[in-house]
């Protein structure tokens, strides 16, 4: 496996190299690979009025809403990519979680199938790790409208279900992992945190597979009027189109959409990847992690930056090897702004000829799986050689001194990207991703 313009690179202090060899989404755009590629590739929005009736009469009227999505038919595809036992367990738990946790074990279940590890990694070697928190905010705010009227139509397992280790608990009893299992947080940078956790039990913990998992991030109707309220999010689309609302670096942004949507990536060592011939997706090179000092939601320019070179300096390569950057960018006036002056502070005289796109304007804002669903999608474009297109920018903010890939794709071969996460309270991160080179990364499938 070689990187081309990168082919001395060795990770800093010498540590063991980590790559990607299986990767799922769900969003509203699309539940496979293929066509989640093809949705961003065209530009497509996958936000629109919320459906979910628990949204009736929100301030927030739009959204990227899942509901009502089909888990039989989900499950029914999984069935003959799954071993036996695995799927049985799988069904069981479908039937019994929360809906959180069901779009969890389904990610998990199809990157572990995809990376072709079912029967042959050593549980007791392998990891998981929960990326994010909020998992069962709508099941927890079903069960307390049920306690005040009878208090005896509580499911009588809300004790335990809602707690993330149960979504934890669903990943590793159908995947058989027996190794170290417990999540991180981070809010919208929590994929960044999973990763690096990662890499950690990787390279330092004798893990030889991760496998990374960020559930759908649910909000009540409660927490989206607080949202509205701070002004942080978008109550509606330009001309009333909601598919216009999500409008990262265009002069007249004002504020994020939320949305719904679950992924996993499956981190594997090198070495036993290459062992057993498994596809070679990208290589992690390195995350960077910083917090801003404060508890306040607004964004802080420098410690953005300090988080980029952080990352940089653990992949061990020069600013200059970085082609394109998948920015946080959530259509906030002053978010997508502070990470612009971040990257431009970062990358310096490289700036100008740097890719940059912000996929929440199809997405929305995913919140805690935000990352890891924008990461599989910056994995798709390093190995497509096509950058997908940021829509809606009607006039790019002339303070915005970026590439930025407006509103059509972008031919491009990239050999390392770097992808940014910010999150509330003030949490920086970014990670740096390479192309694979090789008989492995070309063999290996862009869908399952």
């Amino acid at each position: 496996m070689t990187h081309p313009g990168l082919a001395s690179h060795q990770t800093a202090g010498g540590e063991k190299r980590v790559v990607i060899t299986g990767m799922s989404v769900l969003t509203t755009l699309a539940d496979n690979l293929a066509d989640f590629h093809a949705a961003l590739l065209a530009g497509r929005s996958g936000l629109g009025p919320w459906k979910n009736p628990i949204y009736t009469g929100c301030c927030s009227r739009i959204g990227g809403d899942l509901f009502p999505y089909d888990w039989e038919g989900r499950l029914s595809a999984l069935r003959q990519r799954l071993p036996d036992e695995a799927f049985r367990r799988l069904r069981r738990l479908v039937h019994n979680s929360p809906a959180s946790a069901v779009a969890a074990v389904f990610v998990a279940a199809e990157a572990f199938a995809g990376a072709g590890l079912f029967g042959l990694a050593d549980g007791r070697r392998m990891g998981a790790i929960l990326a994010g928190h909020y998992l069962y905010d709508l099941y927890k705010w079903a069960n307390w409208q049920a306690y005040a009227l009878d208090p005896d139509d509580v499911d009588v397992s809300l004790g335990i279900k809602e707690i993330d280790t149960d979504a934890l608990g669903c990943i590793t009893d159908v995947l058989g992992i027996f190794g170290p299992a417990y999540g991180v947080g981070g809010a919208c940078a929590a994929g960044n945190v999973g990763i690096r956790a990662g890499l950690d039990a990787i390279r330092h913990h004798g893990a030889d597979v991760v496998a990374v998992v960020s559930g759908c991030h649910e909000l009540t109707p409660a927490s989206l009027s607080s949202l509205a309220k701070l002004g942080a999010i978008a109550l509606e689309g330009p001309g009333g189109e909601p598919a216009r609302a999500s409008r990262p670096f265009d002069a007249a942004r004002n504020g994020f959409v939320p949305a719904s949507g679950a992924a996993s990536i499956i981190l594997e060592s090198l070495e036993h990847a290459t062992a057993r011939r498994a596809p070679l997706l990208a290589e992690v090179l390195g995350v960077g992690v910083t917090n801003s000092g404060s508890r306040s939601p607004t964004p802080v320019e420098e410690p953005m930056a300090w988080a980029m070179e952080q990352a940089l300096a653990e992949a061990g390569i020069d600013k200059t090897a970085i082609g394109y950057v998948a920015a946080h960018a959530t259509s906030t006036p002053l978010g997508d702004l502070a990470e612009a002056r971040a990257i431009a502070r970062v990358f310096g005289n490289h700036t100008p000829g740097l890719k940059v796109n912000a996929l929440k304007s199809m997405l929305g804002h995913l919140m805690a799986s935000s990352v890891l669903v924008e990461t599989v999608a910056a994995v798709l474009q390093l190995r497509s050689g096509w950058l997908y297109p940021s829509i809606n920018i009607d006039r790019l903010d002339p303070d915005i001194g970026l590439a930025v890939c407006a509103n059509q794709a972008v031919p491009c071969r990239v050999d390392a990207l770097m992808k940014n996460a910010f999150g509330f309270g003030g949490v920086n991160t970014a990670c740096v991703l390479a192309r694979c080179d090789g008989e492995q990364a070309d063999a290996a499938p862009l869908s399952p």
